[in-house]
């Protein structure tokens, strides 16, 4: 044994893999409740920053924008960094990203500023503890089930979103915005310290059930990053990733505040938008019940019909700003935001399984990284240029069709 070897990440053969397997999945679950809570907490911020500096939708949307589009054109470098120096350094990276961007948030007085700390740096911070390690290490750990686990993983994104943005309006408005950052900036350098503590040699290794060699059904047919972009199956999950992203983002960046335009109470509204944390782990799981059940593309085909209710129901509340309209609107569009992402990520890990299948995922989700940049800034500049939502919720809709449409035409993904 190697004396600078930390005892916690010597791996013991007493340990159940189960339980660790357990342990992992807690661990991306928490990651991911921070990252995506953190990002999607600007929801928030945007009524107070962009009031403060007089700046329009447009040019603050850019920010969120900013975000999303820095994740995703990130995930593939995370992918290639993960499959060379594992999961400790790339959640380790991230964490002091987000913790850095946030504390010089809290000082910014320029939208530039903001542009770099908020857009680029959180973005990446966010990728570097997000879905790409996330679902590379609980593949070595759940193979076949990795839909489930993905499945509550991806529900991070509600728990965060139940947390963070009611927090985020309280924050405000007994700190205000500036404070708020700097507590945020402060709870992500924090967590460097447990995080330096578990045992992440025996989390990389895997489950000893899992491995390829133990695997009769797995064959590694070589992909490389070339040969995928080769593949029809790469380029339609890069679209559905791509343009269901934009339909999904073009709307949740404004949320809160087509809310408060609506009649409702600006923390009634981020209340309201944070409970799509609750329904979102339903959807979740209801989706890759429904995989199990009846299959695939029926069941992603349902999940985007249940956007697509839910897109019509954002549209009434304009008309008919009741508690009921609310709630289903909630239901609806806020269980469906990301339920097809633990289908689709099992879909390209099957596809592209082998040694470089990180650095193929993470390529892949570029595409939802440039739909929710594009879908954000979009929806920002419709706004600005209508002075109305009806065209953003229209452009959403249409966004959301186009996502659908490699489910209904593409062969790998019809099977």
């Amino acid at each position: 044994m190697d004396k600078n070897t930390p005892l916690q990440d010597i791996p013991t053969t007493t340990s159940k893999p189960a339980r660790v397997a357990l342990n992992v999945l807690a661990l991306c679950f928490s990651l991911a409740v921070v990252g995506r809570g953190l990002g999607e907490s600007f929801t928030v911020f945007l009524k107070p920053i962009s009031e403060d500096f007089g700046w329009d939708r447009g040019q603050i949307v850019s920010v969120y924008s900013l975000t999303w589009l820095a994740g995703g054109l990130t995930a593939p470098l995370i992918g290639r960094l993960f499959d060379r120096s594992g999961p400790r350094a790339v959640y380790a990276a991230g964490l002091a990203l987000l913790g850095g961007a946030f504390l010089a948030a809290s000082h910014a007085d320029k939208l530039w500023q903001f542009q770099l700390c908020i857009g680029l740096c959180v973005g990446i911070g966010i990728a570097f503890i997000g879905n790409v390690p996330n679902s590379i290490l609980l593949g070595r750990w759940f193979g076949p089930r990795l839909p489930t686990a993905m499945a509550v993983v991806y529900s991070a994104t509600g728990a965060g979103v139940l947390v963070l943005l009611p927090a985020s309006q309280i924050l405000i408005d007994h700190v205000g915005w500036r404070g708020a950052y700097q507590i945020f900036g402060i709870i992500a350098l924090s967590l460097l310290i447990p995080l330096s503590l578990l045992p992440w040699r025996l989390f990389s290794l895997g489950s000893p059930h899992i491995v390829k060699r133990s695997d009769p059904d797995f064959v590694d047919e070589g992909w490389t990053l070339l040969s995928a972009l080769r593949h029809h199956a790469f380029w339609a999950l890069f679209s559905t990733f791509f343009f269901t992203a934009i339909g999904m983002y073009a709307i949740s960046a404004q949320i809160v505040a087509y809310l408060i335009d609506a009649g409702f109470p600006p923390l009634q509204a981020a209340t309201a938008w944070g409970f799509s944390g609750v329904v979102l782990l339903f959807g979740m799981l209801g989706v890759t019940q429904l995989d199990r059940m009846i299959g695939r593309r029926p069941s992603v085909l349902i999940s985007y019909a249940i956007s697509i209710i839910g897109i019509g129901l954002l549209w009434l509340l304009q008309w008919y700003p009741n508690f009921w309209l609310l709630g289903a609107f909630v239901v609806t569009f806020g269980s469906m935001i990301g339920s097809r992402g633990p289908l689709l990520t099992a879909t390209a890990m099957k596809i592209f399984r082998g040694e470089r299948v990180g650095t193929i995922y993470g390529t892949i989700s570029i595409g939802s990284g440039l739909g929710s940049a594009f879908g954000s800034w979009s929806g920002g500049l419709i706004h600005d240029w209508t002075h109305s939502y009806n065209p953003l919720i229209a452009f959403a809709l249409v966004a959301v069709f186009l996502g659908m449409i490699p489910f209904l035409l593409v062969p790998a993904l019809r099977r």
